[in-house]
């Protein structure tokens, strides 16, 4: 008889499997592992359009190609599992999105034929620039290498309570009762029910799959697994969902229509919205903790979306249960990429922190990760919430929060290089005769101040016509006053607090640094020579080397440690001073989320010494090679120092091969380390512990750990999935020791 432990051992061999095959028809993803499956034979959708330019917007269109998309969809059903499906493709991909087309889509595209639809130039068709152009803002956007977040979806977060209470069901009734209320509201409702129904014929899809393996399968307890799968489709396809694996079971449906549509990501508060029906089964005598940790396994398998464990209520109570300790055993029985964070307070549970950072030295998987109450509370209060809204607001995506079911934050979304912005502050002092850091720094918040308008200006662009182009149907679903009101969430929205992040720190506060130590107090330069040298790319190796050797940041009380500080203030001002309408607020903080490359790609040589087109620092992240002696305190130290202090985050990531072993201390060591950075203000830590030798071996031949598992920024992946250039990102942070 199969054991838990041996259906999940053959599950996770069969997620190894479904992640090589994937590379093969992909190619490399520099993105989360998603959880998908590989698309299967003769997988084929022709997308409808209803614009001119040769794509689709708006209810009607993002309604039809969704239901084109999903009903492409076979049923996936695995019999060592307690839950089924899956999702293979994004509604996205037919938009034109380039950075996440799959291979096999490019591929077929001609094949299939839907470019001869009209569709000329289809891959760059994501916004309708038809009706809602924005030439006036592209030239500025460039000069300051800004991501406008124009055209961006999801990154917000449902109330995934509306959606259990109700069932979908029950969210059909809903959308009947309130288009007799909104009669002007037609077009939104017809999109919505619309969803609905095709979310309901893929799990009826399902149901009639399941019921056709039942009479082929010989084993008596799979046999008997797949009649409750089944029994549990059909109950959750149109009831709230009632039992432990009811609730599991209608989260998986969901998440994969929600991520089929926009690849939204983000879960919920897992250990306190799951703990009633847990608490209920266990009371009735249908459910144990093996069983319920099965569960859990399974669904975090389906796909890893973010979950926050533990943390505090508006009370200062303490969030912990037993149901918190079951979702890390589940994760460490199932031991895949994983989005798991430990939300860290002052009162926590300090056996379930400790249990948290042994997953990490036990599985080397990078989860969990850990975030800290006390800065994101209190920064987010700063914006005018209440305690209780700002403890709401928990942790959901690579660096970002939000209040679920009542936010439309558009965080990691919006990014500003400051490389690039301090790139043309030298171009402009070097028409002057008297130059200076001081005076440097004048023409650089010049620059950012322009550049923080044209962003401004982009985020309104999207927030005023979002629900014209890319409604978010499936979303809006679960989220509060879209079906009361017949408007998008991005209309109707209690809380617009857009989070903005600066990209580039070390690269500029490293530039300073050395600009004022070698020209200014040593005087080993002249800003001619240093100019000449910028333009020639680092000709002068004597010189570059100079400027690469100047005090860095996060080498702690240097003076590009106080340059970073400067920054910071800089640009908190910056964006706080920006005057936004209806209410809309923008939230400052540094992250570059794996677009370090990109970013890099367009900015010349530096004056720390780096080379023109090379990658920028990652995120707050000092530049690699800060220190030589795995100064892991220090980085934090420094980090800490730097954060924009609204509710944004500033994370702290950190690669390194512990000499200390977790029987050793390690444990305790890295759980003193999180809760001084947090002591100190610091707001999210995403942390690596790799192997040194198994992570080198895997870079040169990533078919040899095909399990290795990175966070990469704030998602994790499969390394042997990832490009080589991003590969080498992660192998460039990693630090020895600590």
């Amino acid at each position: 008889m199969l054991t838990y432990a041996d259906r999940l051992a053959e599950m996770r061999r069969t997620k190894i499997r479904h992640t090589l095959e994937k590379k093969k028809q992909n190619g490399y993803t520099d993105l989360d592992d998603f959880g998908t499956v590989p698309i299967s034979e003769g997988y084929c959708v022709e997308p409808w359009y209803n614009s001119e330019n040769g794509s689709f917007y708006g209810y009607e269109g993002m309604c039809e190609n969704f239901c084109r998309v999903i009903s492409a969809h076979e049923p996936y059903i695995d019999p060592m599992e307690m839950l089924c499906g899956r999702w293979r493709d994004m509604l996205v991909n037919y938009r034109g999105d380039l950075h996440y087309m799959p291979d096999w889509l490019k591929e077929n595209a001609k094949k299939w034929d839907f470019l001869g639809k009209g569709a000329t130039n289809l891959w760059s068709k994501r916004w309708d620039e038809s009706r809602f152009p924005y030439d006036d803002l592209k030239p500025w956007q460039e000069k300051y290498n800004i991501t406008t977040g124009i055209d961006g979806d999801a990154h917000f977060a449902c109330d995934y309570r509306i959606g259990f209470e109700l069932g979908f069901g029950g969210l059909l009734k809903k959308i009947r009762h309130y288009r007799t209320v909104n009669p002007d509201k037609t077009d939104f409702y017809d999109a919505e029910e619309r969803v609905v129904l095709a979310i309901q014929d893929f799990i009826q899809r399902h149901i009639d799959r399941i019921s056709e393996m039942i009479p082929a399968e010989t084993r008596p307890e799979i046999k008997e697994n797949l009649e409750t799968m089944m029994e549990t489709c059909r109950a959750v396809k149109n009831d709230p969902p009632a039992t432990f694996r009811q609730v599991c079971q209608w989260t998986a449906f969901f998440n994969c229509a929600s991520r089929i549509y926009t690849r939204d990501g983000a879960g919920f508060q897992m250990d306190e919205l799951l703990w009633p029906y847990y608490r209920k089964d266990v009371e009735d005598g249908v459910l144990d903790d093996e069983t319920a940790k099965f569960l859990i396994a399974d669904l975090l398998l389906i796909d890893p979306h973010y979950y926050q464990v533990s943390g505090v209520d508006e009370n200062d109570r303490d969030r912990t249960n037993h149901l918190s300790y079951l979702i890390l055993e589940a994760a460490d029985s199932i031991n895949i990429a994983c989005n798991l964070t430990v939300r860290v307070h002052e009162n926590c549970d300090k056996e379930f922190l400790k249990k948290a950072v042994y997953y990490l030295f036990k599985n080397k998987n990078a989860w969990p990760r850990f975030c800290n109450d006390k800065a994101l509370c209190e920064g987010y209060m700063r914006n005018g919430a209440d305690k209780k809204t700002a403890r709401e607001r928990i942790a959901l995506g690579c660096n970002w929060m939000c209040v679920p079911g009542k936010e439309f934050p558009m965080n990691d979304l919006v990014k500003i290089n400051i490389a690039k912005v301090m790139e043309q502050a030298l171009l402009d002092m070097k028409q002057e005769k008297k130059r200076s850091t001081a005076r440097l720094f004048q023409l650089y918040n010049q620059h950012l101040k322009k550049a923080v308008e044209v962003t401004a200006a982009g985020i309104n662009l999207h927030l005023d016509h979002a629900w014209e182009v890319t409604p978010e149907l499936v979303m809006n679903l679960m989220m509060h006053n879209t079906i009361e009101r017949g408007e998008d969430i991005s209309q109707c929205a209690e809380l617009f607090t857009v989070g903005v992040d600066g990209a580039g720190l070390a690269v500029v506060a490293d530039s300073f640094g050395a600009l004022e130590t070698r020209i200014e107090r040593e005087k080993l330069l002249s800003w001619d020579k240093m100019y000449e040298q910028l333009e020639e790319d680092f000709s002068d190796k004597r010189i570059r080397a100079m400027m690469q050797s100047a005090p860095r940041y996060c080498q702690g009380g240097t003076v590009s440690d106080e340059w970073a500080k400067r920054l910071t203030e800089s640009f908190v001002s910056a964006i706080r001073g920006q005057e936004m309408p209806n209410g809309r607020k923008l939230l400052p903080g540094w992250f570059s989320w794996s677009r370090t490359i990109e970013y890099g790609s367009v900015v010349g040589a530096t004056p720390n010494g780096r080379k023109a087109g090379t990658p920028i620092s990652h995120g707050a992240n000092p530049n690699p090679g800060f220190r030589r002696d795995g100064a892991v305190t220090a980085q934090s130290n420094g980090i800490a120092s730097v954060q924009c202090g609204f509710g944004n985050t500033a994370p702290l990531q950190l690669e390194f091969d512990p000499k200390i072993t977790m029987e050793e201390g390690g444990v305790d060591l890295v759980v003193n380390l999180i809760k001084t950075h947090f002591k100190q203000g610091g707001t999210l830590i995403n942390i690596n512990i790799l192997d040194g030798e198994k992570l080198m071996e895997a870079h040169k031949d990533p078919e040899l750990y095909p399990d290795l598992v990175v966070r990469v920024t704030g998602f994790t992946a499969y390394f042997a999935s990832l490009s080589p250039e991003f590969r080498q990102l992660v192998v460039d942070r990693f630090l020895s020791g600590m």
